[in-house]
């Protein structure tokens, strides 16, 4: 039995996927671990290059594209490790990555998850945008991390080579525990993609649970390969969705509290992208805020 199975949702991208399995075959030991593939309805060589150069690797299909939530919530129904890591396909790795990641969860039995310091792709020298060396979240619900305060990216001087105590692990890659997964409820499908760890972490810590970030485990990422940062659809998406977790991860009474000055802020926002010509980006927050209007049911069944 594989101690760890590494889930990795995929929606195209033969070249960044096949440098992903590489890497992981170069700084893992697949002795005590197992790898699945969450096809989530690829339309390029990407499943045929896999089943041709990586023939270990599980291939999990998917007649739809579930999003990031769903393809891990999907892979993670047939993992047979006891602790799970979710890894995006666009990343490369540090030999004996994983390694560091179990020793730190295993510590401890109140450590929910555990991610790595992420470094980008194509600077090493700097963090990556998604995660960087730990997220923290304010009370407005936007979220941060070390090395990382909206689109401000620090150098890596090794100023967060400390392991400590975090508030989310990064969906790019975190480990976590199969049954405190499982007893979660997984990611929430309906955000679909963005911020379904942040809300997975956030449920962990209402559990009494901890999350840690273990900077001795190294990862670099690319980010934005299945949707990039000027997406707008990243920006609709992760609007709602942090909207979303304010109104149904806190108590009632501080989600009241906190409604009318998220949506000041979120007016402030709207003005930014309107006076700076980004319309498409005005109209995907407008989608998002409208979403929240058309869906208190959802609200009232997440709280």
């Amino acid at each position: 039995m594989p101690q760890i199975s590494i889930i990795i949702p995929h929606f195209n991208g033969e070249i960044i996927l096949e440098e992903c399995l590489a890497s992981l075959g170069d700084t893992i030991s697949l002795e005590n671990s197992e790898i699945i593939l969450v096809d989530n309805g690829s339309t390029d060589n990407s499943i045929s290059m896999c089943r041709e150069k990586f023939p270990h690797v599980a291939i999990i299909k998917s007649d739809n594209n579930r999003g990031y939530a769903g393809g891990c919530n999907f892979g993670a129904q047939f993992a047979k490790g006891e602790f799970l890591i979710f890894l995006n396909n666009d990343t490369i790795h540090k030999n004996k990555w994983t390694d560091s990641l179990l020793k730190k969860i295993q510590s401890d039995n109140k450590i929910a998850s555990v991610q790595p310091k992420i470094l980008n792709y194509f600077e090493s020298d700097k963090f990556d945008y998604a995660g960087a060396c730990g997220g923290h979240i304010d009370i407005f619900g936007y979220p941060f991390s070390r090395g990382r305060i909206f689109d401000t990216i620090e150098n890596d001087n090794g100023q967060y080579e400390n392991s400590e105590q975090i508030f989310w692990a990064s969906g790019t890659a975190f480990i976590t525990r199969k049954s405190l997964f499982e007893k979660v409820g997984g990611f929430d499908e309906t955000l679909f993609a963005h911020m379904e760890e942040i809300d997975y972490h956030w449920k962990c810590h209402l559990m009494g649970y901890d999350v840690w970030v273990e900077p001795q485990s190294l990862i670099q990422h690319q980010g934005g390969a299945t949707l990039s940062y000027g997406s707008p659809e990243k920006t609709y998406l992760n609007h709602r969705n942090s909207f979303l977790l304010v109104l149904t991860n806190y108590s009632f009474l501080v989600s009241v509290y906190l409604f009318l000055p998220r949506l000041f802020m979120e007016f402030l926002s709207l003005v930014k992208y309107t006076f700076s010509f980004k319309f498409s980006h005005s109209w995907a927050q407008l989608r998002a805020f409208s979403w929240i209007l058309l869906h208190p049911h959802i609200i009232i069944k997440r709280r």
